[in-house]
This record gives C-alpha cells, structure tokens and sequence, in this order.
C-alpha cells in the first residue's frame, strides 16, 4: 500500500470496478425492505456547478447510508431536458437544441461518474426522448377522455417580433427580452388541466407531509389559498347590450361591504371591451394595460391607474349607486375579473381612491380602546374590528357581522357563502418549439381531436435548426399536416408544445420502470413508490413539487401508482455561496470579476479593508456573499477542484461546511483542509494496517469480545470508538447533519493518533499488542464505515487493504456496542467565578448533591473561595460546577 494518498489514479480505478460489476444496480426484490432516494434532475446546460454538486452528494450520503443498513436501494439519474434554454443556446450557436441538448448530457453525465455518485446508470432517462414523452402524451390523452384537460382562450404575454408567448420574467420595461418590442397582452387558445379539481385533495394531504420542511408545506398551503368569502352580485344601474345584468365580486371581508365606494373591473373585462368600441379614451387605457406585466409581485408595487366607465351598479344592501371604473391591477384571470373597493380598509383600493378623488368610508373601528382614531389621510386601516357607520350591522364585530350580511345578501338572493382558491388551472401549453408535442388534432369538419394510441408518440422533429425566424414549429408543414383520425379528412396537428413542468412532474414514477415499452408504468412503480427521500432546491418548494403531487393523485386514480403523495421525505438543501467583485462602470453596469483576479486588503489581524485587481491595482468593490452564479463570476469548477483534490475531497467539503438546509460559504481553506483530512487518515490507516498485517484474524476478534479484560487506556479507547459510530449513526439517520458526523470521525483520528503514538513510544517497527491492533483496527474500520457514504473511493480503497474480501458498499451498518459505550468515570471541571479551579473524576451515576459537596470541599476550591459567600451554584449534568461567590 502507498504510504502517500494519490486520489486521482485511485478512483477512476474504483469507479470503473463499480461499472464493470454493476455495483449500484437497483432490483426490485418483493418482501425486502426498499429505499428510493431521489435528487431533483438537472437541466443539461453543459457543465455542473457547486450547486449540483452539493445537491447530489446529499443524497448519494442518504443512498449509500440506506444501502449499508441492508435495503433494496434505488437511486438514478436523468435529465431535464426539454425547455426554452436550448432554443436560446440554438439561437446563440446556430445549431439544433436537440445536439446541443444531447452534447450536454454526455458532459455532464461524465461529471457525474467522476463524482462517484451510486447511480443506476441503466435508468437513465431524458425528456427529451420519445420513448419517455410518448406516455406523458398517452397520459394526457387519457386526462382528455376523463374531461381533467381543456382548452380555452388566455391573456398571455405576446411578443409580436418573436410571435411567442413570454413569461412574466422575460417582460422587461413592457418589451421582450430577446426583440426588444413591446409586448402585448394577447387572448390565445390554451390547454389547462383541471387542478383545481384536486385542490382539496391537495390541502388535506399537507397535512401528512410530516418529513417535509414546515416552510414548504406552508408555501403550498398558501398557493392553493382556500378561503372562505362571500359572492356578491351588484345590479347594474345602467343598460348595457350585454347579457350581463350584474356585476359579481368575491370578497373573504363581507364586513365591509358598506364601506364600497366603487367598483372595479378588469380592462380585458367583457364590459370593457363593449364600452371601447365607443370610447377612444378607453380604448387606449386597454391597450396600455396589455403591455404591462400581471405576475402578482408586479401588481402590487404598480402605480394604480383607471378610467371610469360612465356606468354605475346598485349597493346590495342600500341600494346607492356605485360608480364602475376599469382599474390596472385587477386581473382578469382572478375570480370574475370584478372586485369591490374599499379604501377606508383595503391599501390598494386606497392609493386607487387617493389618486382619484374617490371617497373614503370608513366602517370599522378597533375594538382596542387604547388605540388612537386612525388617520385616513395617511393610509387605510385594514385590522378586523367592530362595525360602525353600518346601519342595522352597526356594533358587530368583524366575525359576527360576516355570517350576518352573508346572511342578509342571500335572503336577497344577490350573495352567498363560497369557498374560493387563490389556484388556478395549470395552463401546460407553450408556444415554444423545444418541447414535448401536444397530442391533439384540429379538424374542420369533427374540431378537436385526441391522437389514436396507436399513432403515439407525436415525434418532435429534432433536426430543426434556427433560421432568421427562429425556430417554429407552425411552419414545419410534415409535421403540421395530417389526418383527422375521425374523419379521414385534412387536419392539422397542435403546434403548441408541453411546458416542461409536465415532464418533471413524474419523472420520479417513470424511473421505477424505464425499460417497459408496452406502458407507462408497471409493478416496479409499485414496489419502489412512493420516493423515500427527495432532495431538492427549496426554489421548487411550489410549482415543481406541486405539479408533481397534483400528477401523483391523478395517476393513483387511474391505478398506475400506489398511495396519495410521491415523496415521503423532503430535504431542501441550502445555497452554496461566495463573494462578489465588481467595479461599477460609468454607465452604471457591474464588471464582475474572478475572485483569483483580486487580491483582498487586509489589517494585522486579518481583517478586510478593501480590495483590488492584482492584475492594474484598480480598487475593486467587495459585494458580499451571494449565491454562486455565471453572472458574477464568482462560482467554482467542479472539474477543477476534481483535478487537483479528488473527488472525496469536494464531496468531504460540501458535507462538513454546513449543515444541508443552511447556506455553505466557498472556502479555499476549508477545502485544502478536508483534503488534510483525508491525507492524515490515509497515513494513519496505513500505519495500522502495517503494524497489524500478520496478526491473527481470530485473535483480533477475540480481543474485542465483550469478555475482554482491559486496561483503563483500552477502555476509553473502545468507549470512543463505539461513541464515534452511536453519534454518526444518530445524526447521518435522523438527524442529517452530515457535517457533525464529520466532526465525529475527525475527533475519533485525533484520538486514534494519540494511542498509536502513546504505543509506539519508540517502537515502531514492532507489532502492536493484540488488543490495542484490534481496537485500533475497529477505529478504522469504523471510520471507514461511516465515512463510506461521503468519501466512498478512500473508504473502499481502505478497507480492502484492511484484509476484507466483500466491497465496503455491502457490508451491513455496525451496532455501537452498548456495554462499551457507558462510562467508567466523569471528569467535572470545578469553576469559581468561571474560571477553572479543579478537575474531579466521579462515577457516572453521583447525584448533583453529591458532586456539588464534593466540590465545595475540595482543596483547590476552598483557596479560591475562603471567606467569600457563595451566592449561586450552576451544575450542568455530567460536565460542570460553578460557584459564584461575592465578597
């Protein structure tokens, strides 16, 4: 064995006797206890960052620990791989984003080995393939038959330049990003699934969610949004052409219905869109409106504007009429696109009603007599309280009075009690090229129709490359025109593609079983459901993990899956972060630059002053710590670090830094010193296993019965061993704190170090003693266990010199002895005042009488304390006793 720790050449021999002998190959074994370990998979941008890296080294640890404790274990890979960063990167490169995509994946995929990450490699899967889309079109076509899909027209972002949809982030200043045009606000046919069918059933389930992180169940919990208002109509006061005879509001503060001054709708409101055609001014308010963007952060710093309508609608309770205006920050797609104003108790109907002149009537009150009269020119009160300036409702509280106007309306048949979600149905379709293929016909003569099964999949033309108009999927005529499959005549096929949530929406439930052609899911998907871990940015805490337990009930209700949820448990692990440079340049861009680019200034003790560019001496701003990104230069290259440390170093580090859901600050330093780490410990298992090579196996067994007599020095040392994996087992197990298992096995070298120097004394090149050479065999051996879900290569390296024949990824997770884990004897330091001035050894089971009178006596203690009164004592169980004396 090489006294020197070379991790390169090491692991790409250990990873490539992983691959040869299947080593993580997942099989389903029905009676044997699984575990499915699942990381979010990553869009094929190219090349993997410390995020990635951090993510999946998280739950390669969960994986191989779960591995060790004797379970079936599945842990594969995939990728992301459809979406609108391709067709930018085609736009950029001039290529096709299906090359370009397939480019990236073998990339990193290569990254990925090099991290020794325990894959199933034989699952992987991409999106972007058709043998997986295949049966998310097959699906779809089903949730079409059980009426759970529809199609209907939108208002969406439309850049008439690029003549696609834009999200919300992609509006800049009211123009696209990409064309710079201003954008329009545009109705287009799209396809939505009926989520909101399931919104209850998704609220309810939270509850069971018991392993996810409370912050999550709480963002999902707030963006389903269930409340419980009342809908109000208000009769229009004035004859419209329209079919339309009231105006209907939802409000969850029926208490304040008095309080309405106005009302305000939409402009893409039916009553707007009448009212323009003879209302020029109208006219141009609307089309202001479609060039803003309506994503709700927006709305609520956007300087409220509106018009009036010239027409007025009935109070439901008085009867006084009520003028109708259009207003900007009322949606269209909320509720009925209608709402009733209240500025006296609502701040945006406030600053609306300031702006405008529009009276405010105040009709709550604080029920705290101690609170001074609010001051309505300043802002609206929006606290619950008592009824005032309410007539017959006058003196209720906020509470009594909902039921009692709730009441009221109904009798009038103008209003009732209503259940309302914030959700809204998923719209899935995308103008985009890069995507899974909507399979749905549009026929003249038989309208819309589903593709047959038997024509599935609708294969998405991957040869396309950009052109000056980029890349449309409407103008490939081969792929456009086909058959109707009702009626035989000319038909057009959906252009629109899939947004790529859907796919990412069950991807975990599809790597159960990726080799089944004939289905999209089989008995595996059984057998392996529901994931036992899923780890994950808590960026996805929504969206992502929402669609994805939306796409779980839908398919347990068509028997293809088992139970109610997908994961079991959720860790979100934090950012990794790093410090930023940057000069600010006169047209007020930031110039990030490299942190090697920059020598940091410091004082004597360490301490930043400033910094500047090694390369000119130009000051150069330090702008914190932030998350790790392209843009500001401030990331790290996984392949660098892989290159010069190895890959159990990087992973070492990721995991000791931090606990997994905290931030992780990038440190050099910290780096280079789990790489110390690993080096200390190779060396130290080197000289072990050289000075116990030609013990006797049996002897060494032997002489860690429990029968063995041994030495107080032994004792303790087995006491610490045993300590060692207790605690490493808590805290990988239960509490995941990967970081404090670390620390475990560093303070177990420590002591293992000592022991062997204390043995040595000068004698190093004869055999250790029996059973010190077993004990200190243990202490490895443990080490490596523990640490062969972190650093996996060393570990199954180690232990194969260590004499054992069957790799270290199957052997079976050690019990702590119990008996070796109670201690002999406690050291208590005795403090006066704080400060140490005895150290006494007691047995473990001493009472706190006991201890603090045996410290009061001692000799030490009594200089200390002599004449002075002793005011407090402090013992803290099994460690210290403190007098505070005065005097």
């Amino acid at each position: 064995m090489d006294i020197e720790y070379h991790p390169q050449t090491l692991e790409a021999e250990i990873q490539a006797y992983w691959q040869s002998n299947n080593s993580f190959k997942a099989e389903a074994i029905p009676g044997k206890e699984k575990f499915y370990c699942l990381a979010m998979f990553p869009y094929p941008s190219g090349k993997l960052h410390m995020g990635h890296v951090r993510n999946y080294t998280l739950a390669d640890v969960i994986a191989r620990f779960q591995r060790l404790k004797g379970k079936q274990v599945l842990q594969p890979m995939g990728w992301d791989a459809f979406g609108l960063p391709a067709e930018n990167a085609a736009q950029q490169h001039n290529t096709a984003p299906a090359a370009w995509t397939q480019r990236n994946i073998d990339d990193m995929r290569k990254q990925l080995k090099q991290l020794g990450f325990a894959y199933d490699w034989d699952r992987e899967i991409a999106t972007c393939h058709p043998d997986y889309y295949r049966w998310e079109q097959w699906f779809f076509i089903q949730l079409y038959n059980k009426g759970l899909v529809y199609k209907k027209k939108s208002v969406v972002n439309w850049d008439p330049i690029d003549q696609t949809v834009l999200a919300n982030e992609q509006v800049i200043d009211g123009k696209g990003w990409r064309s710079g045009a201003p954008v329009e606000r545009k109705e287009i046919p799209q396809w939505f699934l009926k989520i909101t069918d399931y919104a209850d059933d998704l609220l309810e389930d939270i509850k069971a969610l018991d392993a996810w992180p409370n912050q999550v169940r709480l963002m999902q919990q707030n963006w389903i949004g269930k409340s419980v208002g009342v809908s109000i109509d208000f009769p229009l006061l004035s004859a419209t052409p329209l079919d339309l005879s009231a105006l209907n509001v939802y409000t969850t503060r029926p208490d304040t219905l008095m309080g309405v001054t106005y009302l305000a709708v939409a402009p893409q409101h039916p009553l707007c869109l009448h009212l323009r055609q003879e209302n020029p001014e109208l006219d141009t308010f609307i089309e202001d409106c479609n060039k803003i963007k309506v994503a709700e952060a927006d709305m609520a710093v956007l300087e409220k504007k509106g018009l009036a309508l010239g027409i007025e609608v009935k109070h439901p309770i008085t009867g006084d009429a009520i003028p109708v205006w259009t207003a900007n920050f009322v949606l269209m797609d909320y509720g009925s696109g209608a709402v009733m104003s209240v500025p006296a108790h609502d701040q945006r109907d406030w600053e609306f009603a300031t702006a405008y002149d529009l009276p405010i009537r105040p009709v709550i009150q604080s029920t705290d007599t101690d609170v001074p009269e609010h001051d309505y020119s300043a802002q609206a009160f929006v606290e619950k309280g008592q009824l005032v300036q309410s007539g017959e409702f006058d003196g209720l509280t906020s509470e009594q009075a909902f039921d009692a106007i709730a009441n009221a309306l109904k009798t009038k048949n103008l209003g009732d009690k209503t259940v309302n979600y914030r959700l809204r149905d998923w719209g899935v379709s995308r103008q985009r090229y890069w995507g899974t293929p909507i399979p749905m016909i549009e026929c003249n003569e038989c309208g819309t129709q589903p593709v047959p099964d038997s024509d599935l999949p609708v294969v998405l033309p991957t040869d396309l490359a950009p052109n000056e108009s980029g890349l449309d999927l409407k103008k490939v005529t081969e792929f456009k025109t086909t058959i109707c499959p009702k009626c035989g005549g000319a038909a057009e096929r959906e252009t629109d593609t899939f947004d790529t949530f859907m796919e990412s929406s069950w991807y975990y439930a599809r790597f159960c079983c990726r080799d089944d052609h004939t289905q999209m899911l089989n008995e595996e998907a059984h057998y392996w459901l529901p994931v036992d871990h899923y780890v994950g940015g808590i960026e996805h805490a929504v969206l992502h993990l929402l669609y994805s337990r939306f796409f779980h009930k839908l398919m347990r209700d068509m028997s293809l899956v088992p139970g109610d949820e997908p994961f079991s448990r959720l860790l979100c692990q934090g950012m990794v972060v790093s410090e930023t440079f940057y000069q600010t340049q006169d047209n007020g861009k930031k110039t990030y630059y490299f942190p090697d680019q920059v020598t940091v200034d410091r004082d004597d003790k360490g301490r930043a002053l400033g910094a500047h560019l090694t390369a000119d001496g130009s000051a150069v701003t330090m702008g914190g710590i932030e998350k790790m990104s392209k843009s500001k230069n401030n990331g790290v290259d996984p392949n660098t670090l892989i290159e010069q440390y190895g890959a159990d170093t990087v992973r070492l580090f990721t995991l000791f830094a931090a606990p997994p859901d905290q931030s992780l600050e990038w440190s050099e330093a910290g780096v280079e010193g789990a790489h110390r780490f690993l080096k200390r410990l190779w060396r130290l298992a080197h000289q072990i296993i050289e000075h116990t090579a030609d013990q006797d196996s049996s002897a060494l067994l032997q002489a860690l019965a429990p029968e063995t007599a041994l030495s107080k020095e032994q004792a303790a040392l087995k006491r610490k061993v045993h300590q060692t994996l207790a605690k490493a087992t808590h805290d990988i197990e239960e509490r995941q704190t990967f970081n404090t298992a670390i620390a475990a096995v560093m303070e177990l070298l420590n002591t293992l170090q000592k022991y062997v120097q204390a043995i040595n004394s000068g004698k190093t090149n004869n055999p250790f003693e029996i059973t010190d050479a077993a004990l200190l065999r243990q202490g490895v051996e443990f080490s490596l266990l523990i640490l062969a879900p972190i650093t996996p290569h060393m570990s199954h390296h180690l232990w194969q010199k260590l004499g054992q024949t069957t790799p270290i990824h199957q052997q079976q997770w050690p019990q702590p002895d119990q008996s070796a884990l109670k201690e002999e004897s406690i050291t208590w330091v005795v403090q006066v005042n704080g400060k140490v001035r005895a150290k006494l050894d007691t047995e473990p089971s001493i009472s706190k009488d006991a201890i603090t009178e045996l410290a009061l006596n001692n000799e030490n203690t009594q200089k200390f304390i002599g004449d002075k009164t002793v005011v407090k004592t402090i013992v803290v169980p099994n460690k210290l006793v403190n007098f505070v004396v005065k005097g």
